[in-house]
């Protein structure tokens, strides 16, 4: 009740007051808030700098405009439960771990934690409240629904800078968000076979760093190992793995996981992790009293790719030690987490899970940005989850919207405003140009289509303009003029918006990761603005305006084209997609449309074709079925896949191609050696008949040389009646046009 009564005098605090000045992140648990403004004084004594955290204090002091002095305005209490300073409040302070009492009057400021991370974070709590030398007259008690909140960057590709990284450990200390897990894929010693070896020095050094200023910001360093696919359940890697942990706790790590994801083989056997996991629990946590309790992500991560029969996940609830957090990424790799999925998960592994939660993550989607708002997780299971952590873009600025966002989720689920927290997270990323970030992500949410079927709203403010406008034209060639002047304006917008963030890229490091999009971003809007002009011109029956808007459009594709070619080359999903689920979709049909039209109209034949993707994936894969295809100048490839696939008996991956043309050559990577043994390779000339054809394989590559072979379908078929795990790295089709 009293939670509830506190909870509204908070929300019906005076408007300006509560706009201005309590816009806490994360959104307190409770808090009294008057419309009362005092002055930060001149001079001010500090009681508790002695006992208090030091990190708190030193940014109380840095915060501080005056100087202390015996005879002070206003007194300052500073520390944790059991010191002398605050043992007057200590009624006041929840109980909860980093729960903080923050009192603001114009006698005294108190800011009293359960524990030091606690008065950090009412030190954060002030920070954001101090406004124009001001602060509010307010009470708050505050603590965290969640007991591990964060980021694990755990995605492929490439990993973020030693300078991004240590941007976001300021960026989490600020947020109230108190953990840290490296485990980047592409990390050599981290992972197989390097992670035996010590770091080299230079990297050594950065760790180290990065272990400092997260102590600085009261983030917890987690370091994790992910040693599954080449593991040796013997004493040898037992002590080489431990020996690994010693030289990260001599560089100040004080807590580790243990990543067993994404690997096949032997490394993959429950009973086998739980004996080493425990050895390591015992042997070392266990063994050092400032050592975190230790996690671990399981290979069956998600329900989707668990296998009850076999009782992988029962074997862990059963045989890990009780403190070992567990990791989990819901009911699919991607997903969000529902009260039936936690519920699921708990049950067989005996603890709460700790949430691997895999958004904004794009390393499936890498020619995507992801910067929509954070929605779709269950607000009422805080209880029964032990941690929440993110799995972020490489795109590290880009990442802090949806970081924010979880930041505060975490915090306070119950009171979890999406939208709301979406924006705040803009205004404190960009402030200088909010507006403008704020449009072009709105834009730029979705994924596209992709293996996992995750899909993000995007657009959702002009989804029914769209709509309405795409289906009367295309139908019958007509609109709204007030549908019309809408698209319009928001076709300006999207250049207005890119030329404005581009002026921003030597203020803010968001502006330079996301530059080809912004490119793309104006390019399209471009695009959009003529082909409304075309649609006018055909109106009005202005040929000579309407031929002048289509000869652009075209150039516009082209240079789309290139963009698209040009930036973000990565090997996986190479390429630059924006405003792909509503605005490109709407300007391609109405593009279309109004072509074919002049085209019946003037007995014309102008091309009135976008980009499309002509070919097909054919495959009773289901982890493979909705993979996309991509096509690059003269090669057709199937996006690859990061995760583990279990490609069954007799199961099949066609490529069926949209005319027949003369093959150059066919380029697969399984990831194991031994593809030739299981697999046979098939070309057809008319999509029905086939022919065997023979390959090279050297270590994980199988080559064909198809020496202009005319080709219409290329199929790969696991021809033995076992399944097989692989790793789809690599399958390409070279053609000649």
């Amino acid at each position: 009740m009293k939670k509830l009564f506190l909870t509204c005098i908070y929300l019906l605090a005076g408007t300006h007051i509560h706009a201005q000045y309590t816009n806490i992140q994360p959104t307190p648990q409770q808090a009294i808030v008057s419309d009362k403004l005092i002055a930060l004084p001149e001079t001010y004594l500090i009681s508790g700098e002695q006992d208090a955290n030091l990190h708190a204090v030193k940014e109380l002091k840095e915060l501080l405009n005056g100087k202390q002095a015996n005879q002070a305005k206003i007194r300052i209490y500073i520390g944790e439960k059991e010191d002398k300073a605050i043992r007057k409040f200590a009624r006041q302070i929840p109980k909860q771990k980093e729960g903080y009492y923050l009192s603001i009057n114009d006698k005294e400021i108190v800011l009293a934690g359960n524990d030091e991370r606690g008065t950090y974070y009412a030190l954060q709590t002030l920070k954001q409240l101090l406004k124009d030398n001001q602060l509010p007259v307010v009470e708050i008690q505050d603590y965290p629904s969640i007991r591990y909140r964060g980021v694990v960057e755990g995605f492929y590709g490439t990993p973020w800078s030693h300078e991004a990284r240590l941007r976001q450990l300021r960026f989490y200390g600020e947020n109230k968000i108190n953990t840290y897990i490296y485990g980047p894929k592409d990390d050599p010693y981290h992972s197989s076979p390097n992670w035996r070896l010590p770091y080299p020095a230079q990297e050594a050094a950065q760790l180290q760093e990065l272990v400092k200023v997260a102590q600085a910001h009261e983030v917890d360093f987690v370091w994790a190992i992910h040693p599954g696919q080449d593991i040796r359940w013997n004493q040898e890697d037992r002590d080489l793995l431990l020996k690994k942990f010693e030289n990260m706790y001599q560089l100040g790590v004080r807590s580790f996981a243990v990543f067993f994801d994404d690997i096949s083989g032997e490394g993959t056997n429950p009973v086998k992790q739980a004996e080493l996991l425990n050895y390591i629990d015992e042997h070392f946590v266990k063994s050092k009293p400032d050592v975190t309790p230790l996690i671990m992500c399981p290979t069956e991560y998600n329900k989707s790719w668990s296998d009850p029969s076999k009782g992988y996940l029962t074997t862990l609830g059963d045989k890990l030690n009780p403190s070992i957090q567990i990791m989990w990424t819901g009911d699919r790799v991607i997903s969000d987490i529902t009260q039936e999925g936690i519920e699921w998960i708990n049950e067989r592994i005996k603890r709460p899970a700790y949430i691997w939660w895999n958004f904004p993550v794009s390393d499936y989607v890498r020619d995507h940005l992801l910067m929509g708002p954070v929605y779709g997780n269950d607000t009422q299971i805080a209880h029964q989850m032990s941690g929440f952590v993110t799995n972020p873009m490489e795109h590290a600025e880009a990442s802090k919207i949806a970081i924010y966002s979880v930041a505060s989720y975490a915090w306070n689920p119950m009171q979890y405003n999406s939208e709301k927290t979406w924006k705040d997270a803009i205004a404190n990323i960009l402030p200088e140009a909010a507006a403008e970030l704020e449009f072009f992500a709105a834009h730029n949410s979705d994924l596209g289509p992709n293996g996992h079927r995750y899909r993000r709203e995007e657009s959702v403010e002009l989804q029914p303009v769209a709509q309405r406008f795409t289906d009367t034209y295309i139908k019958s060639q007509i609109y709204d003029d007030k549908d019309y002047s809408t698209l319009e304006e928001t076709f300006c917008k999207m250049i207005e918006s890119s030329d404005i963030l581009v002026a921003h890229a030597d203020k803010n490091p968001i502006v330079t990761e996301i530059m080809p999009w912004l490119y793309q971003f104006k390019l399209l809007g471009e695009t959009g603005q003529e082909v409304m002009a075309m649609v006018k011109a055909y109106h009005n029956n202005d040929q000579a305006l309407f031929i002048r808007k289509y000869k652009h459009v075209k150039a516009l594709q082209q240079q789309m084209f290139q963009t698209d070619q040009t930036y973000n080359q990565n090997p996986y999903q190479p390429g630059v997609k924006t405003a792909g689920k509503v605005i490109k979709p709407l300007i391609d049909q109405t593009f279309t449309t109004v072509t074919q039209c002049y085209n019946r109209k003037h007995h014309t034949q102008l091309n009135a074709a976008t980009d499309y993707m002509p070919h097909k994936l054919i495959s009773d894969i289901s982890q493979i079925k909705n993979l996309p295809l991509q096509v690059k100048t003269n090669r057709i490839q199937v996006s690859p896949a990061l995760e583990v696939i279990k490609w069954p008996a007799q199961g099949s991956l066609t490529i069926e191609l949209d005319q027949v043309y003369p093959g150059k050559y066919i380029d697969m990577d399984l990831g194991k050696p031994e593809a030739a043994v299981w697999g046979t390779l098939e070309t057809s000339e008319n999509g029905t008949d086939w022919e065997k054809t023979d390959f090279k394989q050297e270590k994980n590559r199988l080559v064909v040389d198809l020496q202009k072979k005319p080709i219409k379908a290329v199929r790969f078929t696991n021809t033995q009646n076992q399944e097989q795990e692989i790793y789809l790295r690599r399958f390409i089709i070279a053609i000649d046009k």
